[in-house]
């Protein structure tokens, strides 16, 4: 077999923000095998042990040994080597010790997954499960004695299919015990502007939130928008974006456009499943009733729906249905279509083809109206009346 090539070698520090990695932005995928490898006196590299079988080729494992039994200096550090069809994630160990040969054991236990897969989430797991190796190889000799394959095999098929199956996984062996368990890790959430809004979506132990959390929180009603809540709360801009942020990664909260009856929103693929998926028309009506005594008719709330295009802002459609009549809350309908990608805002994006070099910097036609509205601390309305009176401004729909 034709030994591939090295595309890439990360090293990473065992204190290293993983989060900070390429490695967390691709998508995360199963473990397709697990070796140990040792550094033999005579023979040098060598793998010893591998599930399944032959799964690594000798070839291979020659071509990238130099990066998987490394010098001193990598010792204890996660090691990523990715390769054409292949990830492999290693963390190199010694023990000194004068009982072995060149008075030194050395080991890297290795997963390997696809090239594409992301590798982050298994660091700690590659540690921990390394340190438990190391117990028993001080315990009872249990990697470096001659048949330390027919032992470590079966750990290795159970750690691989506990972890692909479950994420977790028991080991006892003797005396020596561990628990390993794979932390999903999210990717960090992107800057949170003055202009979105937050929402709760699941609720959080409030024993746990911060005094600023504590003080922000009671304003978050899916309507007021980050520099209202800024100003309600009387807490600092920058602080209120990173209490939000924060609550955004835990999936406590998410980021929704600014309801106003003056906005356009048109419908998504995903409508379809309203007439369809019987929990989701259940989560609907309960969510979009005015009352909760009173809860409006399916096909009413689908049709408000389907009626969303573009040129037809909620006003129009309120003097059309009058949602009130049908016992529906069309500020929580919008909330919940856009919070379950049943429909989406159209935004407006002003560009000023003028001279002013001070409307230019806010209305280049990268900033929406919503954006505009809080750059310049005035309200939809006035902005729309400003736009409408200039001629020299010109609206993107998208």
């Amino acid at each position: 077999m034709k030994a591939e090539t090295i595309e890439n070698l990360v090293v990473k520090d065992l204190f290293d923000d993983a989060e900070d990695s390429e490695d967390s932005f691709q998508k995360e995928g199963p473990t397709r095998c697990i070796f140990l490898c040792e550094f033999h006196p005579t023979v040098g590299p060598k793998i010893t042990c591998q599930y399944p079988d032959n799964y690594i080729s000798k070839e291979l494992f020659d071509s990238v040994s130099v990066y998987i039994i490394t010098k001193a200096e990598l010792l204890r550090s996660t090691i990523t080597v990715t390769l054409s069809d292949h990830k492999i994630l290693g963390f190199p160990v010694r023990i000194d010790d004068k009982k072995y040969a060149r008075n030194a054991y050395h080991f890297n236990l290795c997963f390997v997954c696809d090239s594409s897969s992301r590798t982050v989430h298994y660091e700690p797991v590659v540690m921990k499960l390394s340190d438990y190796l190391v117990a028993m190889e001080i315990e009872s000799n249990f990697l470096s004695e001659g048949s330390s394959s027919t032992k470590l095999t079966p750990i290795l098929k159970q750690v691989l299919e506990d972890l692909n199956n479950k994420g977790e996984c028991a080991l006892t062996e003797g005396p020596t015990a561990t628990h390993l368990k794979v932390v999903k890790l999210r990717s960090n959430p992107t800057p949170v502007a003055d202009h979105q809004v937050p929402i709760f979506i699941k609720s959080l132990p409030t024993q746990q939130w911060d005094l600023t959390t504590q003080q922000v929180a009671p304003f978050i009603d899916g309507f007021n928008h980050i520099a209202r809540i800024a100003s309600l709360a009387d807490v600092e801009n920058n602080l209120v974006k990173a209490c939000v942020q924060n609550l955004v990664y835990y999936g406590a909260v998410a980021l929704i456009p600014l309801f106003q009856y003056g906005n356009v929103y048109c419908t998504a693929p995903k409508l379809k499943m309203l007439t369809q998926d019987v929990n989701l028309q259940n989560r609907c009506l309960n969510f979009v009733a005015r009352t909760y005594r009173q809860l409006p008719n399916l096909k009413d709330v689908f049709r408000m729906y389907a009626a969303m295009t573009r040129g037809t802002t909620i006003k129009d459609l309120c003097i059309r249905f009058n949602p009130a009549s049908l016992k529906i809350n069309e500020r929580k309908l919008v909330q919940f279509g856009v919070l379950e990608g049943l429909i989406r805002r159209v935004h407006k994006y002003p560009v000023y083809l003028g001279e002013s070099l001070e409307l230019q910097k806010s209305m280049s036609g990268v900033s929406s109206m919503d954006e505009v509205c809080c750059f310049a601390g005035i309200t939809a309305q006035q902005l729309e009346d400003q736009v409408e009176r200039d001629h020299n401004v010109v609206l993107l729909w998208k």
